[in-house]
């Protein structure tokens, strides 16, 4: 029997060239992604990215009311129920037509566009405010807040 200490125990090498991993340069080919530099495209179809025959068909298509379902600004988008029934119609805040931020109980008049890519689904466009819900805080862009 020897008196001498067992050897200490493998540990993994610290440093890629010592492994040999950074022994040859190499370049990859990177393919152009929209995720490259945090830049993330907006599911949400706005004003901006809507085409402009779309526009178009949109600002010759009928006006129809409704009341504001929900809205919030800080995520820029909600929701309105047709006065006619049938399914909420999504709204965009690029889409809001005055000066006062829609709440819940607005009444409304809008025109309808068909959201991309598969235009199952509408979306309201040029929504006006045609009476502020009795009762509640209205905001306005800037930032002042009325009571009605």
């Amino acid at each position: 029997m020897s008196s001498e200490p067992p050897p200490p125990p493998l540990q993994p090498p610290t440093h890629q060239t010592s492994v040999g991993l950074l022994d040859t340069p190499r370049t990859r080919d990177r393919s152009p992604s929209p995720l490259r530099g945090n830049v993330v495209p907006s599911p949400l179809p706005t004003r901006r990215t809507r085409t402009f025959s779309a526009t178009v068909r949109a600002s010759q298509g009928p006006v129809y009311k409704g009341v504001c379902k929900c809205f919030c600004r800080s995520k820029g988008h909600g929701f309105i129920t047709p006065a006619d029934g049938g399914p909420d119609i999504f709204l965009h805040i690029s889409d809001v037509e005055g000066e006062y931020v829609p709440v819940e109980g607005d009444e409304v008049t809008y025109k309808m566009c068909s959201i991309p890519p598969k235009n199952e689904k509408l979306q309201a466009v040029e929504l006006v405010i045609t009476h502020l819900a009795p009762g509640t805080k209205h905001e306005t862009w800037s930032g002042h807040v009325i009571s009605n």
